[in-house]
């Protein structure tokens, strides 16, 4: 470097200190934005934190209502897994024959299904419109099922 004038030479030195500064400015924005980001980031996991913890503290009443649902059941003297009331009266029809509506109340209450006039009257007429039961001369039953022919 002993050829070069002081002139020269402050200009070759200093052009690699200059892109290194731009270099060293744009990496550090660039740094600040990946801090700017991952501070972002964290607020949102710290809100999922929260709303995880939110939801932890809820099967404590979950369970706290099925216990209440259990020790109600028990009270009641209720089978946990009740039957349907179109299966109540399907059962009762297969068991029984054709009723009218208030032999077919009385019957559902003797197997232990205690339901109101208005709902067995209700499920009767869907499970008509099904198909499932028909009303004859003010009594109910099942439908004939009808047997497939044997295909020679």
């Amino acid at each position: 470097m002993g050829r070069f004038s002081r002139r020269v030479r402050s200009k070759v030195t200093t052009l690699p200190s200059r892109d290194k500064q731009r270099a060293m400015k744009t990496s550090i924005e660039h740094i600040r934005a990946k801090i700017a980001e991952l501070e972002a980031r964290i607020t949102d996991l710290r809100i999922a934190e929260r709303e995880l913890e939110a939801l932890d503290s809820a099967p404590v009443l979950l369970k706290k209502l099925k216990a209440k649902a259990k020790q109600k059941s028990a009270t009641h003297n209720e089978p946990e897994a009740r039957q349907t009331v179109g299966a109540a009266i399907t059962e009762v029809l297969n068991r029984t024959g054709a009723l009218p509506l208030a032999e077919l109340a009385e019957q559902m209450r003797v197997a232990g299904r205690e339901v109101s006039g208005g709902t067995l009257s209700n499920t009767l007429q869907t499970m008509k419109k099904r198909g499932a039961v028909k009303s004859a001369g003010g009594k109910w039953m099942l439908p004939k099922t009808r047997a497939k022919r044997a295909s020679a």
